[in-house]
């Protein structure tokens, strides 16, 4: 009975295993959206996988809360705040604008920071005064996406813009920032052709933008609708550059448009080439884990870089870790984090809820079903991981 009792003893002297740290991630993960929805969640989830492996948080392994917003409001909406209630510390979320915009406030007000890597809609970060602000971004915002894409128009000669934009808050907002930029060059679009998600057939628009003498497509959309717009044209042989955002490079656009989709251009903030030592690892690392290649690169690698931004801020916390001062921290980040899109020294400030700025972005063309540089300059400069300006 000694023998038993003593060796009874260090099981019962065992402590429990250290509490994780819940970081929450939301996006759509079933739905149309759903081709952008998960390579958020694997690039999240591959950074976890790396902190955990490193040792966690002080022992502490961190754990994703991970809700499927659906590509829907309504269901984003009941999404967090089921995340908010089950007492997450931080967030990652959201794709589509549309979502964010009505969302984002469960975040706010529950004093719970969240970074959003993929929705790129301006309205998204600015509901709410900077300084007070709990939402942050690392993905490209359209107000910084649209000029840049305007600008390159204009580098081509390619004035007579014809914009076609859904009727979701992503399409008005961009269709917006596009006018904004336009206006900025004392340009204003020859045709803005406005349609529902879901529609088959864009031939009488494409037709009215022919006709007001367009020379250039630029399309606000985030499904299926952007190759509805490229077969359509294909079909009118109305031989004019389709161009855009970052969904230009989707599944939905390249492989629904087909050859139809060969050669339009789009804004991006990272290529899936192996350019440097930190992309190369990131994208063997990925095609590792999930058996392949992201179907949305620019979405894999800016959740990675936002759960590790989480991580740096966490570490930083020399008080309570609680939403506050995770806040606080993100807002005065005392360490660069070298990431796969950039290099982030104070990517956030009290006043500046942006990490991406316009000089991280490249243009992308569609070649061979494969989203590349459009310049063989940017493809040089992309040697070198840029820094925010």
């Amino acid at each position: 009975m000694a023998l038993t009792g003593l060796l009874a003893l260090p099981l019962a002297a065992q402590t429990p295993p250290p509490a994780p740290v819940r970081i929450g991630l939301i996006a759509p993960l079933s739905g149309p959206s759903s081709d952008f929805g998960r390579p958020v969640l694997h690039g999240a989830q591959l950074a976890v996988h790396e902190i955990n492996a490193a040792g966690g948080y002080l022992g502490r392994p961190v754990e994703l809360v991970v809700h499927d917003d659906q590509g829907q409001p309504d269901a984003g909406l009941a999404a967090s705040q089921a995340m908010v209630a089950s007492g997450v510390l931080a967030a990652i979320g959201f794709c589509n604008t549309g979502v964010a915009v009505k969302s984002v406030g469960v975040f706010q007000q529950a004093r719970v920071p969240l970074i959003v890597p993929c929705s790129a809609g301006a309205p998204v970060t600015r509901q709410f005064p900077p300084s007070g602000s709990y939402i942050f971004r690392n993905a490209p915002s359209d107000a910084i996406q649209a000029p840049f894409v305007v600008n390159d128009l204009i580098r081509r000669g390619w004035t007579r813009v014809a914009i076609f934009a859904d009727k979701t808050p992503y399409g008005e907002s961009g269709l917006r920032d596009v006018e904004a930029a336009m206006a900025s060059h004392q340009l204003k679009p020859v045709h803005v052709e406005r349609f529902d998600l879901g529609v088959k057939d864009l031939t009488a628009g494409l037709q009215r933008a022919r006709q007001a003498g367009a020379n250039v497509i630029f399309s606000y959309t985030v499904g299926p609708e952007n190759a509805t717009i490229a077969l359509g044209r294909d079909a009118l042989k109305w031989e004019v550059p389709q161009v855009g955002g970052w969904p230009l490079s989707f599944p939905y656009f390249i492989v629904g448009g087909g050859s139809a989709a060969e050669g339009a251009l789009m804004a991006q903030s990272f290529i899936a080439e192996p350019s440097n030592e930190r992309r190369a690892a990131f994208l063997a690392s990925y095609s590792r884990r999930f058996q392949g290649p992201p179907a949305v690169p620019m979405a894999a690698a800016q959740s990675y870089d936002a759960m590790y931004l989480l991580t740096y801020a966490i570490f930083a916390v020399r008080s309570q870790l609680d939403g506050p001062a995770i806040k606080n921290a993100l807002e005065n980040l005392p360490r660069t984090y070298y990431g796969v899109v950039a290099t982030y020294d104070r990517p956030f400030t009290p006043d500046d809820k942006e990490a991406v700025t316009s000089n991280m972005l490249v243009m992308g063309q569609v070649r061979k079903g494969k989203v590349t540089f459009a310049y063989p300059e940017d493809a040089r400069r992309n040697l070198f991981i840029q820094r925010k300006r």
